[in-house]
């Protein structure tokens, strides 16, 4: 496209998808809202299950400079929802221009369950990516949230030099953050393959629970075997178990990540995850 002097414009992906529960009387949740716009689509699939499960989905295919994502979530009173993305989301070379930016915000009422499982997001060389994901509990509300990032696709021997990411995942109780897990990953990271930083890996992965009693997890999951060539450990306290991974490649930590997850929700994970 053109702009008024003739001269050629990318043209930038904007989006926003938002999803509404509200809580019947047997405590189920229904829909009760769901905005559209631009390439930002949120989809229910239809499932044998109790819990709703809330598919996001970017319809330009990926990111890169200068793109806007936005998806909003809200979970009732006692409620329970499972949210997640379609596909991995891709970050593309964004030719030195600025960041694509993505919003996730997520409010759960008293007694209410949010697990937000996006699957992994693959950074391409050149990627920039400023995302901030933000969860706001009330009370005695539980959240599981996970996070993959995988440098480059290793069975096409892709490899990222250049990279500008910053992504920043929050919790707050009654508007006090419980949980802050900033991440920052650029040239200098990836350049030094050093045990304080990468140490090599291609792939990292965080899993947190936050809620009451959620640090007892921490003691099952310490029994289970992750798949060779994944690094990682876990720990407990006040409220959070906590879990940090890293590995060589994206296809070893799925497979852990979706170990861990089940585990913690005791039963399978989201019907796209299974594709």
């Amino acid at each position: 496209m053109f702009d008024d002097t003739g001269s050629q414009t990318m043209q930038r992906v904007r989006g926003r998808a938002a999803v509404g529960f509200a809580a019947r009387a047997d405590g189920s949740c229904r829909l009760s809202r769901l905005d559209q716009a631009g390439s930002a689509k949120a989809f229910l699939p239809s499932t044998h299950r109790a819990v709703p499960e809330v598919v996001f989905l970017n319809t330009a295919g990926g990111l890169t400079s200068g793109d806007r994502l936005e998806y909003r979530m809200t979970v009732p009173q006692g409620g329970v929802v499972t949210a997640t993305t379609q596909t991995a989301e891709r970050a593309y070379d964004a030719g030195g221009g600025p960041s694509a930016e993505v919003s996730v915000g997520a409010e759960v009422a008293a007694g209410g369950r949010l697990d937000w499982l996006p699957q992994e997001t693959i950074l391409y060389d050149g990627a920039a990516l400023t995302r901030r994901t933000e969860i706001a509990l009330s009370g005695d509300a539980t959240c599981l949230l996970a996070e993959t990032l995988v440098l480059g696709r290793a069975a096409m021997g892709e490899t990222v030099g250049r990279l500008a990411l910053f992504d920043s995942r929050r919790v707050l109780r009654d508007g006090i953050p419980v949980f802050a897990d900033p991440v920052r990953l650029g040239p200098d990271v990836l350049s030094d393959d050093g045990p304080a930083l990468l140490g090599g890996a291609r792939a990292l992965a965080t899993v947190a629970l936050v809620g009451p009693g959620a640090e007892d997890a921490a003691h099952g999951l310490r029994a289970l075997t992750a798949p060779e060539g994944v690094r990682w450990a876990v720990s407990g306290w006040n409220g959070r178990t906590l879990i940090r991974a890293v590995a060589g490649d994206g296809f070893e930590m799925r497979r852990a990540v979706a170990q861990w997850l089940q585990h913690l929700r005791g039963g399978p994970l989201p019907r796209v995850w299974q594709g």
